[in-house]
C-alpha cells in the first residue's frame, strides 16, 4: 500500500524514515539536514562509519530522537559520483531490500529532498512508487510506503500519479 501524508517526516511514528545521504552518511539536501537536526546527537553518533559506502546502497541505523524506530539512509552521492535518477532508484531498491530483511512494516519517505536537488517532485514520486511496486513481495515487508508531502497542493499533485504509474 502507498499513501500520501501531509506531516513532518520527523514526527511520523513509523518503522523507518528514508534519508538521502552521501557515501559518508552525511546529509544530502535540506530535507536530510532538517531530519538530522530533529534526530539530534544520537543519530550523528549512530551514523558513524569506518569506510565510504557504495553509491546506490542503503543502510539502517537507529533514529535518534525521531518518532520513527529507524532511519533508512539511501546513499545517492559519492566522490566522483553525482546524483542521478539511476543512483536514487538503485538506492531505493536497496532500501526496500534492507526493510524486508529487518521486517519493517511501514516506511516513510520525503517527496522533496529524496534526490538532493536533482530530482523534481514528480520524478521523486515516480521513483518511489515504481521501485516500491516493483520490489519482491515474498515476505510482505515493507507493507506500506508513506510519501510525505508539505502541502495540500503537493498532495493533489502526487495522488493522481499513484493511479497513473503502473
Amino acid at each position: 500500500m502507498i499513501r500520501v501524508v501531509e506531516r513532518e517526516l520527523a514526527e511520523l511514528a513509523v518503522n523507518a524514515v528514508v534519508r538521502a545521504a552521501d557515501e559518508h552518511l552525511e546529509p544530502v539536501g535540506p530535507a536530510s539536514e532538517a531530519l538530522d537536526r530533529q534526530a539530534g546527537d544520537r543519530l550523528r553518533e549512530l551514523r558513524r562509519i569506518q569506510a565510504p559506502l557504495d553509491v546506490g546502497s542503503a543502510v539502517i541505523t537507529g533514529a535518534g530522537d525521531l518518532a520513527a524506530e529507524f532511519v533508512l539512509h539511501i546513499v545517492i552521492l559519492g566522490e566522483g559520483r553525482a546524483i542521478s535518477r539511476d543512483t536514487v532508484r538503485r538506492a531505493l531498491n536497496s532500501a526496500w531490500h534492507r526493510a524486508e530483511g529487518w521486517q519493517l512494516t511501514t516506511v516513510a519517505a520525503p517527496l522533496h529532498g529524496l534526490g538532493g536537488s536533482v530530482l523534481s517532485a514528480e520524478e521523486a514520486a515516480v521513483a518511489l512508487v515504481e521501485t516500491f511496486r516493483e520490489r519482491p513481495r515474498a515476505t510482505g515487508f515493507p507493507a506500506e510506503l508513506q510519501i510525505v508531502v508539505r502541502s495540500p497542493a503537493e498532495r493533489g499533485a502526487v495522488e493522481p500519479l499513484l493511479d497513473r504509474i503502473a
